[in-house]
């Protein structure tokens, strides 16, 4: 009861942000301003922010293929076609019902268990987040160095204990009830942690790439240096991993690059109206390269010689 209470409370906070971003550009008619801002873009920049976004998908694409690559055979395309629907998904459903497609692609695509692929998707998000909250305590405004150094420090010595703590003998599976159920989830997410080579890699390149191509645009629709982009774009990328999310992550991601950008002299209203256009071309290319892998992966399935999942017993 608690649980489902909690749950409900968080979706009427994220329904609450988005209509508050609704209401806002609804004033004054300022979503005018925001089409405004997209429309004066230069193809080149346009062309430069969403090469980059495409960079950061490949990049995506290898992570899950070197995590799968014994599920995948080798087929880095079908990995790609996972990261992009997930992506596009993610984007568009609410209260961030689109994770539950990675699962159930890597299922129908290579057979892979869902436990395992949960587990994985996990220990990706978890990457994420760790990436980003380094990137943030190195950054912050104002931080003094030792509590600076000292963020860093924890969050990396956890980004290397926790697999280890994972692979640990254990006995819980020989407890009942709760402990059983978290010994499974304990297991595969060892099992996850031991399987990518360059899990780390993968990430640290996909993040650089993809916060310059954001911090790119931001700049360029503020206007302001790259080095306040990068600023309003960490904001952003901090508010997307927050536990409670608007609408499609509307209201939340505006304001978590509004916030960031006002420590280096931009207004909030400048950097909601810059970070909702930064949004709009970021769920444009998420929603485009996906559609372009429902099509792809619905014409390669109807084909004789499309990818199939794996027949044999594996795991």
């Amino acid at each position: 009861m608690y649980e489902a209470t909690g749950v409900a409370l968080k979706r009427l906070i994220a329904i609450a942000a988005s209509l508050a971003l609704l209401a806002w550009l609804a004033a004054d008619a300022r979503w005018r301003t925001v089409g405004g801002a997209l429309a004066a873009l230069t193809p080149a920049t346009l062309a430069i922010a969403g090469g980059g976004l495409l960079a950061s998908y490949l990049l995506r694409a290898a992570r899950v293929h070197d995590e799968f690559r014994r599920d995948a055979g080798g087929r880095f395309g079908t990995c790609l076609r996972i990261v992009l629907m997930h992506n596009a998904m993610v984007n568009v459903v609410p209260f961030r019902g689109g994770e539950a497609a990675f699962p159930v692609l890597l299922r129908q695509s290579f057979g892979t268990p869902l436990g395992r692929a949960v587990a994985s998707l996990f220990w990706f998000r978890l990457q994420d987040a760790l990436i980003v909250a380094i990137l943030a305590v190195i950054v912050w405004p104002s931080l003094p160095l030792p509590l600076r150094a000292a963020g860093v420090t924890g969050l990396i010595g956890f980004a290397w204990y926790l697999p280890r703590w994972a692979r640990a003998p254990h006995d819980w599976a020989e407890r009942h009830g709760f402990h059983a159920k978290l010994a499974k989830l304990r297991d595969a997410f060892a099992e996850s942690t031991q399987h990518a080579r360059f899990g780390w890699v993968w990430t640290i390149a996909n993040w650089s790439v993809k916060l310059a191509a954001q911090a790119w645009l931001l700049a360029t629709l503020l206007p302001a240096s790259a080095t306040v982009g990068a600023a309003g774009a960490l904001g952003a990328e901090l508010a997307a991993i927050l536990p409670i999310q608007g609408v499609a992550g509307f209201g939340t991601y505006e304001a978590g690059a509004a916030a960031a950008l006002l420590p280096h002299g931009i207004p909030f209203e400048d950097g909601l109206r810059a970070a909702l256009a930064l949004h709009l071309f970021v769920i444009a290319c998420a929603v485009g390269a996906g559609g372009v892998a429902w099509l792809v992966s619905g014409a390669t399935s109807a084909t004789p010689n499309g990818d199939q999942p794996p027949v044999s017993g594996k795991r």
